[in-house]
């Protein structure tokens, strides 16, 4: 079988919380003016009462509201596809699955969580969303959103993604959202940077989180590294999980690439208590080698944004005030990680390989010829780790059941092909 779908009955109805399996406890966020352990009360200026009890929660299992569920009905559950082109043309031993969420309104799984998101502003009264992006999945997914339930989505786009990806602002645009380049002139902190400066999610967050702190009613809005965002994302391994037993296989490899962690954590965490229970199944983040944040990254507390406006974060960074290179994969160009893979990385149960760029466009091209999708850069790197898996396999002369997130499609970054 190469497409196995589930059917919509079969569609996950609650979202899986990784923080009640753990063998540990998470650190907590900081306060960044006392660096004590920050009040929910300042975190409610932030964001609305019903995403920070999810951030907090140990509840293993949430429901997914109804309204939110039929949104999700109009794209998911998405297809896991065996990838028999692949093999073949990589003669590996190996068969190699992948889980496609380029088939979401927007191109990319960002989708998933942008609908909880801002359904649950909605709920709360939140009058007006800011949020950050670097390649601009995730502000096409929150104006679409935004436009579903009806909330105005404001979008400072990191300034070289803004200039290689001009069809991902038209996009938001489409979808209602107001879109600038970051640094923009409309904050403070933006007017402190030259106007050519490239930019970086980190100063793009400084931005967003300046409009909310001053601006009535505004609440922001991230689309990776908190545990709500990931919790929203676990959509993903539940159902590949169910795909996996329609055809009584087990992973011996789960793959994503890594940014700040929603897709990557969307897709492992609900098959990290089969590894906690002995069972042997490897996790590998794919990221940059040029933004190495948890292959080369610092284990400590740091701020999520350039400005040291958002808590402190226990996480692997490479600091605050990292620039990354203009690299075309924009959605992984971020200096920090989710705390949670964090933790994992650094207990040894997950593990990082970084890739080049020459190396993950190569991956691209293969799996765009072969398979017949354009992946989205950041993506590529998943699809790069595959590859090296299977490679692998074929050296050893062992069957392996490689399983990947293909997060989004890159029909809108066929610039960076050339």
């Amino acid at each position: 079988m190469r497409v196995i779908y589930l059917s919509t009955e079969e569609m996950p109805r609650h979202w899986y919380n990784v923080l009640s399996d753990l063998p540990f406890e998470l650190d907590p966020p900081l306060d960044p003016e006392t660096t004590n352990p920050i009040s929910p009360e300042k975190l409610l200026k932030i964001f609305p009462e019903p995403l920070l009890e999810q951030e907090m929660t140990k509840k293993r299992f949430i429901e997914i509201p109804d309204e939110v569920l039929k949104e999700y009905l109009r794209f998911r559950p998405t297809p896991l596809i065996r990838a028999k082109f692949l093999e073949e043309y990589l003669d590996t031993p190996a068969k190699i699955f992948y889980k496609y969420e380029g088939v979401s309104p927007t191109g990319s799984h960002k989708t998933n969580t942008a609908i909880a998101q801002v359904y649950y502003n909605r709920i709360s009264g939140t009058k007006v969303l800011y949020t950050e992006t670097g390649a601009g999945q995730w502000g096409s997914a929150l104006s679409y959103a935004g436009l579903k339930f009806n909330i105005p989505v404001k979008v400072f786009m990191v300034r070289v993604s803004f200039e290689q990806k001009p069809m991902r602002k038209q996009l938001m645009n489409l979808f209602g959202g107001d879109v600038v380049p970051s640094p923009s002139k409309f904050t403070e902190f933006g007017k402190s940077f030259d106007e050519n400066h490239p930019g970086s999610l980190g100063i793009a967050i400084s931005e967003a989180m300046e409009k909310v702190l001053n601006e009535e009613g505004a609440k922001y809005s991230l689309g990776s590294v908190l545990n709500h965002v990931l919790l929203h994302q676990t959509v993903i391994g539940l159902e590949i999980k169910k795909q996996l037993e329609k055809v009584n296989l087990e992973p011996d490899v789960i793959i994503a690439c890594h940014g700040g962690g929603s897709n990557f954590g969307g897709t492992v965490f609900p098959f990290v208590p089969d590894k906690l229970s002995g069972k042997n199944v490897d996790f590998v983040a794919c990221e940059p080698e040029s933004c190495p944040t948890l292959t080369k990254g610092v284990y400590r507390y740091d701020f999520g944004d350039s400005s040291g406006l958002t808590p402190l974060l226990k996480m692997y960074t490479l600091g605050k005030d990292f620039i990354p290179p203009k690299i075309h994969a924009g959605g992984l160009r971020y200096h920090g990680a989710s705390p949670i893979i964090s933790r994992l990385v650094k207990e040894e149960i997950i593990r990082a390989e970084s890739f080049s760029q020459d190396e993950t466009f190569n991956a691209a091209r293969i799996f765009a010829k072969v398979e017949g999708i354009v992946p989205a850069p950041e993506s590529a790197h998943a699809i790069a780790g595959a590859i090296r898996e299977a490679k692998r396999a074929k050296e050893e002369k062992r069957e392996k059941v490689i399983v990947f997130t293909l997060s989004g499609h890159g029909l809108f970054d066929l610039s960076a092909y050339s």
